[in-house]
């Protein structure tokens, strides 16, 4: 996917480079704050990937934390340029995708030790939660039952009293939550997919500029494989070593 991808980006990028587009000095991001991801202090994976993308274009990366449906809305209003950690065609109003994503979720259940192992297919007969605007309802197989919750630190309880089967997250994420708890052998990881990762850009003339860039960047940082240090720092897969399936961003 990515050979053809490559060549498709590079020459989409020749012709916004002809359409004259005015390139910012900087970019601002916004993101939620997720450990060794998206640091407060500016470290982590995400903001490395960032200004690996921008930097050497003379872009500068303003980075900012705050929760993920309000990075969401500072972008749609044009408050700020693009946020991290979306999934494509995720959000639909004022917002424009890449065509490269940057990484790529591995997207796990978390439940007790004494449900059935679920899967893809049978996440419809169980009851599910996962955090407010993560929206997996539209990358998992449906219909689904599910609610939406405010804070991850609850998660635990919940599923102890039986309020929901499982829980929904990242790998990273559901980790972190089942380390918090003191009996985590209670508990049990299960995967299920990989979502690709993507940048959502402001639907402006900025933004477009930006995006463009970002597809270029991208397209020269895998082929040259420049990315992979980053996540072996990190201790995180290097996901362009195979096909990230793209989810289908169609109504």
């Amino acid at each position: 996917m990515y050979k053809w991808m490559l060549g498709l980006v590079l020459g989409l990028f020749g012709v916004c480079a002809q359409a004259g587009q005015p390139l910012p000095d900087h970019v601002r991001l916004v993101s939620e704050y997720w450990v060794g991801y998206t640091n407060r202090d500016g470290s982590g994976l995400a903001w490395e990937i960032m200004r690996e993308v921008f930097g050497p274009a003379g872009v500068r990366v303003d980075q900012r934390n705050v929760p993920y449906t309000r990075s969401v809305g500072l972008v749609q209003r044009g408050e700020a340029d693009a946020w991290l950690g979306s999934y494509l065609g995720e959000v639909r109003e004022n917002v424009i995708y890449p065509r490269w994503p940057y990484d790529a979720d591995p997207i796990v259940a978390l439940g007790l030790v004494g449900k059935p192992v679920p899967d893809l297919q049978s996440l419809k007969t169980y009851r599910l939660a996962w955090m407010r605007g993560y929206g997996y309802q539209k990358y998992l197989p449906g219909p689904l039952e599910f609610q939406e919750i405010e804070r991850r630190s609850g998660i635990l309880g919940m599923l102890e009293r039986g309020h929901a089967d499982f829980y929904i997250d990242a790998f990273t994420e559901a980790s972190d939550v089942l380390k918090s708890g003191p009996q985590p052998e209670r508990f049990r990881i299960t995967s299920l997919t990989r979502l690709p990762l993507y940048v959502g850009f402001a639907d402006t003339a900025r933004g477009r500029a930006l995006a463009d860039l970002f597809d270029r960047r991208m397209a020269e940082l895998v082929q040259s494989d420049k990315l992979r240090a980053i996540f072996h720092r990190w201790q995180q897969p290097y996901p362009f070593d195979e096909d990230m399936e793209r989810p289908d961003a169609s109504p």
